[in-house]
């Protein structure tokens, strides 16, 4: 079988996952150094990229070059946005990312993609400029599997960007701009490698802060990123059950 190949950001967001791993070995390859093991059945490969979008894309290049994955699921912390209704500790699953800042100031302010007619993907009938869709049928599952077992689980759109918001007012121009629930620097990068090579994609993250004026003392990375790893502990358990049906090859939606 296929393995399951986890990406974050840093080591923090997948020492959980580490932990659980029987079998496990550390790997260098591609620059990255990552460990291979099994939860139950299920092959696993756990990569700290770093931090941000370029970081992000290559792990994600290099893990899928060298695996061909069933699924690459992209973990850690998120910054809430003030009209989300998410709160610190929350789980947050991404049914869109996007491509936050990619874009042009001119004279009557910033511009997207499409205003300057430069998808970020276009090949074989896909074309996406700044909104990437993820896998519906692995968000879907996370969120029936929230409801099984009682865990609240927010499904929306993720903004990804290269600066942070770290003033309110910047991150509700954000959020109202994509109308976007949380904040990211990774999850657009992963995603949008998983869609050119026709690779699934989950991206769950804990939410450790609301995006505000920037107060760290205000922040629980450690309660987020907990959070988030014990729930993909338990989707990955759950794929390891004998009557769960193999992820299906990903069919993404082109953006409207």
């Amino acid at each position: 079988m296929k393995p399951i190949v986890i990406i974050a950001a840093v080591s923090l967001e997948i020492e959980l996952l580490e932990k659980a791993l029987e079998n496990s070995g550390r790997v260098t390859a591609g620059g990255y150094e990552y460990v291979e093991g099994t939860i139950g059945k299920v092959r696993i490969v756990v990569c700290t990229g770093g931090a941000g979008k370029v970081n992000a894309a290559a792990a994600t290049a290099v893990m899928i070059d060298r695996y061909l994955p069933q699924l690459v699921i992209n973990t850690g912390c998120a910054g809430a946005y003030s009209s989300s209704g998410l709160s610190i500790g929350n789980l947050f699953v991404a049914s869109e990312e996007v491509l936050a800042d990619e874009g042009v100031v001119v004279s009557d302010g910033w511009k997207d993609l499409r205003y300057m007619n430069l998808p970020s993907i276009a090949q074989g009938g896909l074309s996406c400029y700044n909104v990437l869709p993820l896998s519906r049928h692995s968000s879907e599952k996370a969120m029936q599997l929230a409801d099984n077992y009682g865990v609240f689980l927010m499904r929306g759109r993720s903004a990804t960007v290269s600066t942070c918001s770290g003033t309110y007012h910047y991150g509700v121009e954000l959020s109202q701009r994509w109308n976007a629930l949380i904040e990211n620097m990774e999850g657009a990068a992963v995603a949008q490698v998983c869609l050119r090579c026709g690779i699934d994609c989950l991206e769950i993250r804990g939410i450790s802060n609301l995006v505000e004026e920037r107060d760290l003392k205000m922040w629980n990375i450690p309660r987020a990123v907990e959070a988030a790893q014990r729930f993909v502990l338990k989707y990955i358990e759950e794929m390891d059950r004998p009557d769960v049906a193999p992820i299906p090859k990903a069919t993404p939606e082109i953006e409207a």
